[in-house]
């Protein structure tokens, strides 16, 4: 039997069994056919958070921002940037700490941005400022 990984669905928060062999063909949801994945950091709330970050077997990296922030709407374009470089080995999403102020305080974020590298539902990384793509994705990488 083949290796497969669970996969959080970017749309309804399903989880999905997908064979590792098949990763790279992206795929559908099997409850709500939505794509598995899309090439673009998805936006964390309340309401997927912990599905993203525990229940999935794929990396989450996450970026703690907020709308206000000079340093995080220029980094913007390079996590997304790095979200087309690292799926569908690795999921990206983006957290509003303005928003989402509970899950902020949870992994005590003071400054911003931070990004924080989540694996089997643990933090195992952590580092803030604006980076570029390339450094994004070369930390990243070197982390799993």
């Amino acid at each position: 039997m083949s290796e497969s990984k669970i996969v959080i669905c970017p749309a309804c928060a399903s989880a999905n069994r997908v064979p590792v062999e098949k990763l790279g063909l992206g795929g559908t949801c099997g409850r709500c056919h939505a794509p598995l994945f899309q090439a673009a950091p998805l936006t964390l709330t309340a309401a997927n958070f912990d599905a993203h970050a525990g229940r999935g077997d794929l990396p989450l990296l996450v970026d703690f921002w907020a709308e206000w922030c000079g340093p995080c709407r220029q980094m913007a374009p390079a996590f997304a940037a790095a979200a087309r470089e690292l799926e569908p080995r690795m999921r990206l999403g983006k957290l509003d700490t303005e928003a989402e102020s509970a899950i902020a305080a949870r992994y005590a974020i003071r400054s911003i941005p931070t990004m924080i590298l989540f694996k089997g539902g643990r933090e195992v990384a952590r580092q803030s400022g604006a980076m570029p793509a390339s450094a994004i994705v070369g930390w990243a990488r070197g982390l799993v």
